[in-house]
């Protein structure tokens, strides 16, 4: 990699993690510090210690007392420039509710006069917002907090240890602790858990990628005019492979076909005006490169 592209992918990665600091950051100020749940992990319990502190010690300043030092042995151990990025991530993500604080945004909680209603939709938004923070970080880097620097470093010091839990057991232990810490209620325990869920399929969604589609297989006699009618109507390239159909004991042709969902009816309107083919499709979570045909 020359200097050029060195530079730009570097921007390219200060950029993300800023973006997703001020998403997180956003989804912690104005949804989740002041409605008595955490999120999991490292994060969980800094908010968990903001709470049991009553508001003694800045929420920032707790989330950077407890995710520094495992970003500093990250990036002393195992990525020097994924620490960095980690680290700036972290700071962005606990500075946005000190800006927020200074031009004077209220929580969510604040500004509706809190409720059992609020907190649920305060827990909802958390997840939605945080989580689709965490994808852009995971998708660039493989690394969204505190969490994967323990597990990283777990991995490190033994190799043979499956860390596949650690995930896992810190958040359940935030859920455990949360219980105490809110009052022994039932409700912080409900919303960290939602929250947890919610932020989970976001991330999921995220890792799968926008741009997917439907990938149809298609077995066929006459594979020119069936290719032709679907690159003049779908606008979608498609890919001739030759095969051999054993329980007929005939050469045939297979497509390839890449498509939007909202194209499948018109792909099956298609196939039914060619009787004498045999199609499959499955789902494809991320498509690269020259998706749309140009016409």
């Amino acid at each position: 990699m020359n200097t050029k592209q060195l530079v730009k992918t570097t921007l390219a990665d200060v950029l993300f993690a800023v973006i997703a600091g001020v998403i997180v950051g956003t989804a912690y100020h104005f949804f989740q510090n002041s409605n008595g749940f955490a999120p999991g992990g490292v994060g969980g319990l800094a908010t968990i210690t903001y709470h049991l502190l009553a508001d003694k010690v800045s929420w920032s300043i707790l989330m950077v007392a407890f995710n520094l030092p495992i970003f500093i042995l990250v990036s002393a151990m195992i990525n020097r420039k994924l620490g960095g990025i980690l680290i700036l991530y972290m700071l962005v993500q606990s500075f946005m509710p000190q800006l927020y604080n200074l031009i004077g945004f209220q929580p969510y909680c604040l500004a509706n006069n809190g409720g059992d209603f609020n907190i649920v939709f305060a827990c909802i938004a958390t997840g939605v917002i945080s989580g689709f923070g965490f994808s852009l970080m995971l998708k660039r880097f493989g690394a969204s907090g505190g969490t994967y620097g323990i597990s990283a470093l777990l991995k490190k010091m033994k190799p043979d240890m499956n860390i596949a839990y650690v995930s896992f057991i810190m958040d359940a232990c935030v859920v455990f602790v949360a219980f105490f810490v809110y009052g022994m209620k039932v409700t912080p325990v409900i919303c960290t858990l939602l929250n947890l869920f919610i932020a989970n399929v976001i991330v999921d969604h995220g890792l799968n990628g926008i741009k997917n589609g439907y990938k149809f297989e298609i077995i066929t006699a006459d594979p020119k005019g069936l290719a032709e009618e679907l690159m003049t109507k779908l606008h979608h390239g498609v890919t001739e492979m030759q095969v051999h159909g054993m329980y007929s004991d005939t050469d045939k042709y297979m497509l390839v076909c890449i498509i939007n969902k909202r194209q499948i009816g018109e792909m099956m309107k298609i196939l039914k005006a060619h009787p004498d083919t045999f199609a499959s499709f499955v789902k494809v979570n991320e498509v690269f490169g020259n998706f749309k045909r140009r016409v």
